[in-house]
């Protein structure tokens, strides 16, 4: 007997047909003799529909009621999907995150998960009782209702296979698995049958969707083994072949590892540059500290040689999203950094190579370089780390970059169409 956690998005709740199919799965795991505790999202579309109630009601609403109205989504699919299993034959309930309890900060729509009692939920499983979990909500201080942030669901699952110490989590979506790149831009792309903690968290970060970032983290960290599913396959998910497993590096062998594991893409970055920068000592730091001061996440960073007139320019990228805030904060700091003009980019992208590979292997970056060039595309700007190179380039060049990057480096699948 196992101990299991099953994960559902938005799309695979997203109607009574669909929470019955997942019911249906469900049971399958039941009638196989596993305990299993369900996280589930809300419908798709639906927090996006309570998002824009809040923004109706008020422009300047108070972010512990945004977090009871947008955590409603949640809290009805759990209810129907412990209807639909109860209605299959199986044992179940719903539990909110404030009956657990599911601790967390009080960063309220962007709450960290603290702890997460279980002696309650233990007590169900042992009894035969499906946990029918809203994923993405908690609870903290004063009995407040919090959530995660976009994506939260994830990490909840993880956090709930991590406290319930699950034998694994297994995460439904809308894609089959983590692929070598994006097959809607590369129809040669290969589905992996296991991947690293830190190859999914570097892929996660640089522009995969297929898992929330935070969550990987979490996995990687409480050492919990993960697999990515499609919602919509039939079959037995217990035959070892399906979906993705994303597991420790110890759990895959020689024969398995590859110098690439994938490549990532995102176009939802914007590049800045501030020209004659001053070439002093705390010039940069006069640059940086009050965008971190303002929760911006600045990624690629590139500071020129400095002119003979005593100052350089200094480019780097920040979310798309944050470039409107982003050029305020440097705005108001001008006096203080010392630059002439400020140009700004948003017709870029991000384009990344991942491996564990990179760690025993020269040349992985001298291959992106040279492949790139030999398609005329220009590289504005690269970062690195120990599994990772990333360059910036011009947005059309998107999917000709990950396409020649994807032969480059050997991931087409020999017997894809």
């Amino acid at each position: 007997m196992a101990r299991i956690v099953m994960k559902f998005g938005g799309t695979s709740m997203a109607g009574i047909e669909r929470i019955r199919n997942v019911a249906a799965r469900v049971k399958r795991e039941v009638d196989a003799g596993n305990q299993v505790a369900v996280v589930v999202s809300a419908m798709a579309g639906e927090t996006d529909r309570l998002v824009g109630f809040c923004r109706e009601a008020s422009s300047l609403y108070d972010a512990k009621e945004y977090d009871v109205v947008v955590s409603a989504g949640e809290q009805i699919t759990s209810g129907l999907l412990a209807i639909a299993l109860q209605a299959a034959g199986c044992k179940a309930r719903s539990w909110l995150g404030w009956q657990l309890p599911i601790n967390t900060s009080d960063a309220h729509g962007s709450a960290r998960i603290g702890e997460i009692d279980t002696v309650a939920l233990d007590a169900s499983l042992a009894d035969g009782v499906v946990a029918v979990i809203p994923g993405f909500q908690g609870v903290a201080e004063g009995q407040r209702v919090t959530t995660l942030g976009r994506g939260g669901s994830d990490t909840s699952a993880v956090a709930m296979a991590a406290a319930m110490k699950a034998d694994r989590c297994d995460i439904y979506t809308d894609v089959d698995g983590v692929y070598t790149t994006d097959p809607r831009i590369v129809p040669r792309a290969r589905k992996l049958g296991k991947v690293t903690y830190e190859e999914m968290l570097e892929l996660a970060s640089v522009g995969a969707k297929v898992l929330q970032t935070r969550s990987v983290g979490l996995a990687m960290k409480e050492n919990v083994r993960v697999r990515v599913l499609s919602s919509f396959e039939d079959g037995d998910t217990n035959d070892g072949h399906r979906g993705t497993l994303i597991v420790g590096e110890e759990e895959i062998d020689d024969m398995e590892r590859q110098l690439i594991t994938g490549i990532a893409h995102d176009k939802n970055e914007a590049k800045i540059t501030l020209t004659q920068v001053s070439d002093r000592p705390g010039s940069v730091a006069a640059i940086f500290a009050p965008l971190a001061d303002g929760g911006i996440n600045v990624d690629m960073i590139v500071q020129n040689v400095a002119h003979s007139t005593g100052s350089t320019d200094v480019t780097f990228t920040v979310p798309a999203a944050d470039l409107a805030r982003s050029l305020d904060i440097l705005d108001k700091a001008k006096d203080a950094i010392g630059y002439a003009t400020i140009v700004h980019d948003t017709r870029v992208a991000k384009v990344s190579v991942v491996g564990v590979g990179m760690r025993s292997h020269a040349g992985v970056a001298s291959t992106m370089f040279t492949t790139l060039g030999e398609r005329g595309i220009n590289i504005q700007a690269i970062a690195t780390s120990e599994i990772k190179v990333s360059v910036l380039i011009e947005e059309d060049y998107t999917e000709l970059a990950v396409r020649v990057l994807h032969t480059a480096y050997g991931l087409d699948a020999e017997d894809a169409a």
